[in-house]
């Protein structure tokens, strides 16, 4: 049995995320907001974890084994947040190695040993990771919806010299059908001062044929000078700063940036799955935002950091809807 904590809002589950989610049935979750270990870059110490696969191939090949599991737990009109990073061709080293944060007792400060990739892209080139992994799972049946920058203003300094620094991450929107639940009120922000004097001075005559074009005119017209009463649509660049949280491990999603998948994907009572769970990010947003939550994750210890610390930030409900 691989559930560890179970309650009115939360399981945990403890176990190899592709095995737990062929035991949970099918449709039971509306949201799955998640950020895998990317390829090649951290060695978490627990054995059988992901992102160490010899090859970018073999990295891709896993993760459209798991996401196929997804889509079948997932409700017909569930959505798929992915967050992955990208990692550059190298050539192979002795092995792991602490970075920066040398002497500090948690196994995510360690570096995963290098791989030779150079038989499938060039030294120094970037792999394409994220892209890879998107393009397996659109052959896989998901529908891609959008490709958004996740803009990190605080990003990690690096000592590069013959390349730019980088400073964001991919993060994607699949959809299991072709209409899905999707809440852009719930994620709109305030107009700008320059869109509202665009929005005043810009006039839009539909077509007289064409009675579907009138709402964008109706709003413009008469219902708001500012555009859309509850403000604009966010768009696909997204700013969010990275938040330390020194008791997880290395790298964390910021909750800001998990909470906006979850308020534009999740339906009220609904609930969020997270089948690389960690320290517990997805679903303290969720909670909050009035969701349950199923979090998957290879190690115990991160699953009772989880229920420390960010779990028991999260609101609690009276019961879960379940998938509807």
């Amino acid at each position: 049995m691989s559930v560890y904590y179970e309650d009115d809002q939360v399981t945990l589950h403890l176990g190899d995320s592709l095995e737990v989610l062929r035991t949970l049935p099918d449709e039971s979750v509306n949201c799955v907001v998640t950020s895998p270990p990317y390829f090649g870059l951290r060695d978490y110490g627990v054995e059988g974890q992901y992102g160490i696969e010899e090859t970018p191939a073999a990295y891709v090949e896993t993760m459209r084994m798991l996401f196929t599991e997804v889509r079948r737990v997932l409700a017909n009109d569930g959505t798929l947040w992915l967050n992955l990073g990208d990692s550059y061709s190298g050539k192979a080293n002795g092995g792991p190695s602490f970075d920066r944060h040398r002497g500090h007792s948690h196994r995510a400060g360690v570096v995963a040993k290098q791989r030779n990739t150079t038989a499938h892209a060039p030294y120094k080139s970037l792999l394409m990771i994220p892209e890879r992994v998107a393009f397996a799972l659109v052959e896989d049946g998901w529908r891609l919806r959008n490709r958004v920058v996740w803009h990190k203003p605080n990003a990690m300094p690096e000592s590069v010299t013959d390349r730019l620094a980088n400073r964001h991450e991919a993060l994607f929107l699949f959809s299991k059908s072709e209409k899905y639940w999707f809440d852009l009120d719930a994620v709109r922000e305030p107009h700008t001062m320059e869109q509202r004097r665009r929005t005043v001075t810009h006039t839009y005559d539909p077509p007289s044929d064409q009675p579907e074009h009138r709402g964008l005119h109706r709003v413009r017209a008469g219902l708001s000078p500012d555009g859309h009463p509850l403000g604009r649509n966010p768009g696909d660049v997204w700013t969010v700063p990275t938040i330390p949280f020194a008791a997880a491990h290395f790298a964390t999603m910021p909750p800001a940036l998990a909470e906006r998948c979850v308020r534009a994907g999740a339906r009220p009572g609904g609930v969020v799955l997270d089948p690389f769970s960690g320290s517990g990010t997805s679903g303290m947003v969720a909670l909050r935002a009035g969701r349950c939550y199923v979090g998957i994750d290879l190690s115990a210890e991160y699953l009772e950091l989880s229920l420390r610390t960010r779990l028991q930030q999260g609101a609690l409900l009276d019961e879960c809807e379940g998938a509807s």
